[in-house]
This record gives structure tokens, C-alpha cells and sequence, in this order.
């Protein structure tokens, strides 16, 4: 965990740096505008974002922002015509939906007519969740009688986990959250313990627990840690 956070955060520096290397050539008047203004733009932010995201090991949000920003980078490198650029947005939409067709297909495990088999208590799977979501919002309730972890993805929307009947397993559990222009929200139990390693980019990570958490309510088996990036958008921890 420490190994991906340090390589996230090298990335990190290094994109900074690079950043700053860009405006200084641009102030010189080295680079040409057209790739100044490409090198700067929302598209390369996102795939950007994305690397991040797959460094830290959300790779299904990462390669997600990737896409995205590369499909959307295509017309400023080459000409393609007005035809082809008007259908763009729709390419988006039809490919969202084909990959989450693909993904309930992955999930169903049982056949038509037959009943889903019962849950294992040994299966990791019930104590990890992985939950998506653009342009909506959604609400999940976790029961895990021993929570790993999972990873939360917002974009342009909010998610809200309720983790307040779960039980975490020994050594506690780790989260990864992306929230880009959207937010994340986690109703916990008094007694966790929050660890904030959030990167924050013009965004937020607040615990509204308050003046009700103090030490007696502290308990340091029970340790949370909550990662990930915050971009145009907030994570919070609250009890109600």
C-alpha cells in the first residue's frame, strides 16, 4: 500500500514538473501554441487522471479516463472530418453501454430458471465492493461481516456507501476512491478509525463526524484508510 501511495505521489511530482516545463517553453515562445494548447487540455488531464488512478490500482476507472481522453485527443493530432466528429458523444454512450453489458454478463453466475446459489462466507467477494458511477447518483448499503476494501468512482455525480452494519476484516481495510467533478460519501461506525490519503485537486476531504469523535470512541484495530483522488469534487466520512 505505501509502495503504490510513493509511486502515486512520484507520478504525481512528475506531472507537475512537467507542467510547469510546458508553460515555461510556452512563455519562451518554443513551443507552438497548437501543441501548447493540446498539451494543456482537458483530454490530457483526464488521461492524466487516469494513470494515477491505475497506479493506485483502480484500473477499471483508470483505463476508463484514459480512453476517454485519448478518444477525445484523436481530432486535435489529425483532421477528421465533420461527419465523423459530430457521432463522437454517441461512440461515448455506445461503448458505455456494451461494457456494461459485458459486465453483467461476468456477474451472472447462474443460468435461466435457476436460482442464484447461496452466498459463500468464505468468498472474498462479499467483503470487497466496486461500484462506478457518471452522471447519476447511487446509494449502497455494505453488510460485510469482514470488509477488505473496495474502490468508489464518481464522475460528474454521487455515490453514498453506508457502512455502518459492516465489520471490518483484521488489519483493517482500504478504499480507493475517484471523484471527478462529483462525490463520495461514507456513513461509518463510531469507533473506526479514518486515515486520509486522499490527493485533493481543487477538491475536498472532510470528516463531518465532529465534536461526537473523540478518543473514547477510538478504536485502533478498527483502522480505515480512504485513498484516491479528489478532483472538482469531495470525499466525506460522517456517522448519520
Amino acid at each position: 500500500m505505501e509502495h503504490r501511495s510513493s509511486n502515486k505521489r512520484f507520478v504525481f511530482g512528475i506531472i507537475l514538473i512537467v507542467f510547469g516545463v510546458i508553460l515555461i517553453l510556452e512563455r519562451l515562445e518554443i513551443l507552438p501554441d497548437s501543441m501548447v494548447s493540446m498539451l494543456l487540455s482537458w483530454q490530457m488531464l483526464l488521461i492524466g487522471i487516469g494513470v494515477l488512478s491505475l497506479i493506485g490500482g483502480n484500473r477499471k476507472a483508470g483505463t476508463i479516463l484514459i480512453v476517454i481522453g485519448g478518444f477525445f485527443m484523436i481530432p486535435e493530432m489529425i483532421t477528421i472530418p465533420h461527419e465523423i466528429r459530430r457521432i463522437y458523444w454517441p461512440l461515448i454512450f455506445v461503448a458505455l453501454g456494451i461494457a456494461i453489458l459485458l459486465r453483467q454478463r461476468d456477474r451472472s453466475k447462474f443460468t435461466f430458471g435457476q436460482n442464484p446459489p447461496p452466498p459463500d462466507p468464505n468468498d472474498h467477494s462479499i467483503n470487497t465492493f466496486d461500484d462506478f458511477v457518471i452522471f447519476g447518483g447511487r446509494e449502497i448499503f455494505i453488510s460485510s461481516p469482514a470488509l477488505a476494501g473496495g474502490k468508489a468512482t464518481s464522475i460528474f455525480g454521487g455515490i453514498e456507501f453506508d457502512l455502518r452494519k459492516a465489520n471490518l476484516q483484521p488489519g483493517g481495510a482500504v478504499i480507493d476512491c475517484i471523484s471527478i467533478f462529483g462525490g463520495c460519501g461514507f456513513k461509518i461506525p463510531m469507533d473506526w478509525n479514518v486515515r486520509n490519503e486522499v490527493t485533493t485537486i481543487f477538491g475536498a476531504f472532510t470528516d463531518k463526524r465532529g465534536d461526537t469523535y473523540n478518543d473514547r470512541y477510538y478504536d485502533p484495530s478498527k483502522t480505515i484508510v480512504i485513498k484516491g483522488i479528489s478532483m472538482f469534487g469531495g470525499v466525506e466520512v460522517k456517522h448519520f
